[in-house]
């Protein structure tokens, strides 16, 4: 990555903040294109991500003029697009909104790298969601259906038959190597996002109250964030190599024991965070939400010899070491994302 010219979407979010800190400190020259932080506060304001970079452009995908004048302004090699609506409760209150931004934004993102002559390569991110959940008991692979019940998770699926779609009609004959990538549940330091496990806990434990959990034996795969954004840079680097068979979708989870409910989540938080308190109080007539989902990694393990690093014990010791600090101490939130980056690439 050092000295290559990398676009980011999405890089005011938690999982771009980070990814654009760990390009930086690879040597890569980062330009982002995303709207302002969704929230207060946000790892982007607090860890100073914008004075890594070598542009920073405030704008909605939507937009596909100023997106396209930003990216040729940019003149990438790599294009990573984050750029999302990525909340499952949120899809409910705005279907539409999330329609619009997951499926023709990521449209107008590819379209515009059809459009800036520089672009070599691109990796899509979309979710383990996108799958057509039968919340059977193993791992689903990138061949299986794609679907989804909320509007968030069908939205993505149709963001993969976009990227398949643009993969084929325009990208491949004009020598662009494009893949998709679908991250199990990441978790890490940073996240203030509503309606999301670890950012409720930090609220709760931060303000001493208890977190209320709809659902703690739903079960999903959960990865500290520096998993997936290792995952998606291997990724990137085997299609910037012009290696055309990697040109596809790649699934990045965790070992299957890591597979474990919310409860389990719960209880290996507390051991490193004494703070934090929950209890169950289930919400009849929520919106429906998925109560198992594995991922079979295979094909990365293979292809790429990706494999998890850190085991969910030490993701979760991770988190709140990050949470419970940088809560006493909001200016270390870039310390520690470095401190963990190093670790993690050690």
């Amino acid at each position: 990555m050092r000295g290559l010219s990398v676009f980011v979407t999405g890089h005011t979010g938690f999982k771009g903040a980070w990814l654009t800190l760990l390009l930086s400190r690879l040597g890569a020259r980062v330009s982002g294109y995303a709207l302002a932080p969704a929230t207060v506060p946000s790892l982007f304001g607090l860890a100073g991500i914008e004075d890594t970079m070598v542009s920073h452009t405030v704008g909605d995908i939507r937009d596909a003029c100023s997106l396209r004048t930003a990216m040729r302004a940019a003149r990438p090699e790599l294009v990573l697009h984050l750029a999302a609506q990525p909340l499952v409760r949120a899809s409910y209150r705005d279907p539409l909104g999330t329609w619009s931004t997951n499926v023709i934004g990521t449209a107008n993102v590819l379209d515009a790298i059809r459009d800036c002559e520089t672009v070599r390569a691109a990796v899509v991110i979309t979710t383990d969601k996108c799958y057509e959940n039968k919340e059977w008991p193993w791992g689903y692979r990138e061949t299986d259906a794609l679907g989804g019940h909320d509007p968030y998770s069908a939205s993505k699926a149709a963001t993969e038959l976009v990227a398949a779609s643009y993969r084929h009609s325009f990208l491949d004959s004009a020598g662009v190597l494009l893949a998709t990538a679908r991250a199990g549940n990441v978790i890490g330091g940073g996240d203030w996002s509503a309606d999301r496990l670890i950012p409720d806990a930090a609220r709760a434990a931060a303000a001493g109250a208890t977190l209320s959990i709809r659902r703690p034996d739903a079960t999903r795969p959960w990865q500290h964030v520096l998993e997936a954004l290792y995952g998606y840079l291997l990724l990137a680097s085997r299609l910037l190599a012009g290696e055309r068979a990697f040109a596809t979708a790649f699934n990045f989870g965790p070992a299957s024991t890591d597979n474990v409910s919310v409860g389990t989540v719960l209880g290996g938080l507390q051991q490193h965070w004494p703070e934090l308190r929950w209890a169950h109080h289930p919400e009849p007539g929520a919106p429906h939400e998925a109560g198992l989902l594995m991922l079979d990694c295979a094909r990365a393990s293979q292809m790429l010899a990706w494999r998890p690093r850190w085991p969910l014990e030490q993701a979760l010791a991770r988190t709140a070491e990050w949470y419970r600090r940088v809560q006493r101490e909001p200016g270390l939130a870039r310390a520690m994302c470095e401190q963990q980056i190093q670790a993690y690439c050690a």
